[in-house]
């Protein structure tokens, strides 16, 4: 019979989660004036996921007016992405003073340790991304082991890739997150992984093994999810019971399920949603609620889409 204990590696590393999850979350995007951690921009901004809590990663929307962002240094990879408008721009780096025309979705991408200053020439909507570098690590199994990943900076870059995730990622907070943390980390490993393949020194590409997950971490996984689907779960919560990083952990169970982490959890809660909607006692609020839906609205919404009709329909439709 198979050893279906937890290898003692899986364990240490579900510590090590659980030891550096707070750590591991960005309230706000700094940077470094002068040996001091300040914000990026002045003014607060338009957006945040601080209250959200992704890990390893922080997004912010600006409006930002024309002037002068003074010289700083980026502690964590960085991504800024026009939203909307055509500006001009000026970024002094390396010695150098460059001009830009910005449009929606030309993309700045800074490594961590970058300096520069930049002059906005007009008001800008901008979307802006520190990212910790552990994320970039852990994104694929070939660079688990290193330190850092080394990004390609540009200050004029244009991928409708990056653009489309990080507008996916703003859309999530404009609605205020309803599907929770694990919708937005899945977004962020796949920027993530992205950045690792096209933009870094290599382009290293990400490998998986045929088969999906051994069938005992693949049960260990389904049962942490069932036990816990009333609870905000996390990509990277759900890659260490499973004991790898969590874009592979991603891939494999996709092979594994036939659906994404986030799907299988989505229609997981709906299937307890419906159980408890069979009887006339529960209501539909409290239906959802249990089953881990963060609002009524984004409940109804999902209900909707995957069963065909609304929550209360299927309630009269069954208690009959």
């Amino acid at each position: 019979m198979a050893d279906r204990t937890v290898p003692e590696a899986s364990i240490s590393a579900g510590r090590r989660f659980r030891a550096s999850r707070l750590k591991s979350r960005l309230d706000r995007i700094e940077v470094r004036r002068e040996g001091r951690a300040e914000p990026l921009i002045e003014t607060a901004p338009t957006l945040t996921s601080a209250q959200i809590g992704w890990a390893g990663i922080a997004v912010e929307t600006h409006r930002i007016a024309a002037g002068v962002i003074p010289r700083h240094e980026h502690p964590e990879h960085f991504l800024q992405v026009v939203l909307e408008g055509s500006v001009k721009y000026e970024v002094q780096s390396g010695g150098r003073h460059t001009r830009f025309v910005g449009t929606p979705g030309t993309v700045i991408l800074q490594p961590r340790g970058a300096v520069d200053e930049i002059r906005w020439l007009g008001p800008v909507h901008t979307v802006a991304v520190a990212i910790q570098p552990t994320l970039l690590t852990q994104s694929l199994e070939t660079t688990a082991h290193r330190d850092d990943i080394e990004l390609q900076e540009s200050f004029d870059l244009k991928d409708r890739h990056i653009a489309a995730i990080l507008n996916t990622m703003t859309l999530d907070l404009t609605e205020g997150s309803p599907a929770g943390r694990l919708y937005g980390e899945s977004l962020a490993e796949s920027l993530a992984v992205y950045l690792t393949s096209r933009h870094s020194a290599g382009n290293r590409q990400a490998a998986f093994t045929p088969g999906g997950l051994p069938a005992y971490r693949l049960k260990r996984v389904m049962d942490f999810i069932g036990e816990n689907l009333g609870d905000d779960l996390g990509l990277g919560q759900l890659a260490t019971i499973a004991g790898m990083s969590p874009h592979y952990f991603s891939e494999m169970f996709r092979q594994s399920t036939g659906h994404s982490p986030y799907q299988y959890v989505l229609l997981q809660r709906i299937e307890r949603a419906k159980q408890r909607l069979r009887t006339r006692d529960c209501s539909v609020l409290t239906a959802g609620v249990e089953a881990g839906f963060a609002n009524a609205s984004h409940f109804a919404r999902t209900f909707r889409r995957i069963v065909g009709i609304s929550p209360s329909k299927f309630q009269d439709d069954v208690t009959r």
